[in-house]
């Protein structure tokens, strides 16, 4: 964990003669957010925001994406007040927002341009129509890959590969003695962490959480299809360890050049292609997330978003805050920082029709492309009672969805074998549903 205060950036010194006195007044707003590197990178710019407003301090709680999902809601639902800003999801957020827990995103200005933002975003960051978090970045999933590995080996991707093919190319690109592994994909236990590429491969197995009378189906047969297939591929043409990594460990895996082929977020595209960062910057390709017997639910659909808990003592000064971080000034400060195309992806319109950003960022299209095709309402290829592509957007699923992905995690890591893990996995979550009430 993470307590910092903002470092400073070149544009902080337009206000560098900030008076002590004023310091000394200033109002602190405690951020709470997660540990990758677009949230890194705010931290960096908001020297520039505490430069124009001297009258706030900026505190910031920099935290693993687990823990800071186990600290937000604690302190959330305790009222503790411990945050003034925190950075939460499209799961959250609607369910905190009916549960009365945050402010609503309401009279912003004019210059905030709120209809910019996708539908689809400003919808899974609301509740009963009224928004009750600002998005800083969305995203969607892809497959990324090595061109330059690809043609070696005469391989060619297609724009949208199914699973099957997946696993002939890993087959075929797996080397440990070079440490080039096949594929990487997230294995470290976690609703938001296994569990967002799990449900989504299930989802494209032609599975689904529940059946229409919220009966558990992870016993059934689309659900041992798509586990035994994930423990094999990953665990076979994967990377060592494989259970333990998460978005930001493949991230490294795949920049230093140790993975032929990873799927997850579209935000990542920015840092595989920043040479900067990425020893491969100029040999990734993109392609649609797999799919198998169905492309319904096969890419994900997520949000970053800024949101201001009523416990906070100082919502005003946090809204200023969440209000600049997500808006187009900021992009263009990112802009001017990092390059176009580093600026935060998936939000806005806008962004998709400046051909300057399009031009920059060659994963652009594949972004805007996966997001329209996620529907979180339509997302299973037999009907199924919840919303949500890669969760299940009722208040108990953080708790058994993170059950089922230590079960996941446990069968990869060899710990116990698919049958057992996806037996105990229904029997969880099947309790957790009668206990909720959603069962008789």
């Amino acid at each position: 964990m993470q307590i910092t205060k903002a470092p400073s950036v070149r544009l902080a010194t337009l206000a560098c003669a900030v008076s002590l006195s004023t310091a000394a007044l200033a109002e602190t707003v405690t951020i709470g957010t997660v540990n990758n590197g677009d949230m890194i990178r705010m931290q960096a710019l908001s020297s520039a925001f505490e430069a124009a407003h001297p009258d706030i301090d900026l505190e910031w709680v920099i935290l693993e994406e687990n823990v800071l999902r186990q600290r937000l809601t604690t302190d959330i639902a305790a009222n503790s007040g411990q945050f003034d800003v925190m950075t939460i999801g499209m799961y959250e957020t609607p369910i905190w927002g009916e549960n009365g827990w945050l402010e609503p995103m309401n009279n912003l200005p004019s210059s905030y341009d709120v209809n910019d933002i996708f539908p689809s975003v400003r919808g899974g960051l609301s509740y009963d129509d009224t928004l009750y978090a600002l998005p800083f970045y969305a995203e969607s999933s892809m497959t990324y890959y090595r061109k330059d590995l690809f043609a070696a080996a005469g391989l060619t991707m297609p724009a949208e590969p199914t699973w099957d093919q997946m696993r002939e190319f890993a087959v075929a690109l797996h080397d440990p003695s070079k440490e080039q592994y096949g594929i990487c994909l997230r294995g470290k236990a976690g609703w938001g962490e296994n569990m967002a590429l799990v449900t989504t491969m299930v989802n494209a197995f032609g599975g689904s959480w529940f059946d229409m009378d919220w009966n558990a189906q992870l016993d059934s047969p689309a659900w041992h299809e798509a586990i035994n297939f994930y423990v094999d591929i990953l665990g076979n043409y994967g990377p060592p360890g494989a259970s333990s990594n998460g978005f930001n460990e493949n991230l490294a895996l795949f920049n230093t050049g140790k993975c032929a082929m990873w799927i997850d977020a579209t935000v990542a595209g920015s840092f595989v292609t920043d040479a900067s960062q990425s020893q491969v910057a100029d040999q990734v390709g993109f392609a649609a997330a797999p799919k198998q017997k169905t492309s319904k639910g096969s890419g994900w659909l997520w949000a970053w978003a800024l949101a201001i808990p009523v416990s906070s003592d100082a919502k005003d000064a946090a809204r200023e805050f969440v209000t600049w971080a997500t808006s187009k000034e900021y992009s263009e400060l990112v802009a001017d920082e990092y390059g176009i195309a580093a600026i935060p992806p998936g939000t806005r319109a806008s962004t998709y029709e400046n051909q300057a950003y399009l031009d920059a960022a060659e994963f652009a299209s594949m972004t805007l492309s996966q997001m329209q095709k996620a529907n979180p309402n339509d997302q299973t290829l037999n009907p199924s009672p919840y919303t949500g592509v890669q969760f299940v957007a009722i208040p108990g699923f953080s708790g058994f969805g993170t059950v089922v992905g230590q079960q996941v995690s446990g069968a990869l890591a060899g710990n116990t074998s698919v049958d057992q893990a996806l037996r105990n996995a229904n029997q969880v979550v099947n309790r957790e549903m009668r206990r909720a009430g959603y069962q008789n």
